[in-house]
């Protein structure tokens, strides 16, 4: 089953990006650049809902057909 989870994500004084969720307890990546840090952050969520699947459930929203996604462009 696939879950929305929303994600902070801030660029940090040392050039690198750090990801941390109010949804998911313990919830923390660091990557390079933002697609990297998405990406460990999508890794990061699903072993520490694993984990707690077996004690006190996370509860989050199951994913929609459609959603808003912000779309950052560089130009």
């Amino acid at each position: 089953m696939e879950h929305v989870i929303k994600l902070h994500i801030e660029k940090l004084p040392e050039g690198v990006y750090l990801a941390t969720s109010d949804e998911v307890q313990g919830l923390v990546a660091q990557g390079r650049t933002i697609q990297e840090t998405i990406e460990i952050a999508r890794d990061v969520a699903k072993k520490l809902i694993e984990a707690q699947s077996g004690g006190d459930a996370i509860t989050l929203k199951p994913a929609n057909e459609a959603f808003d996604y912000p779309l950052i462009v560089a130009t």
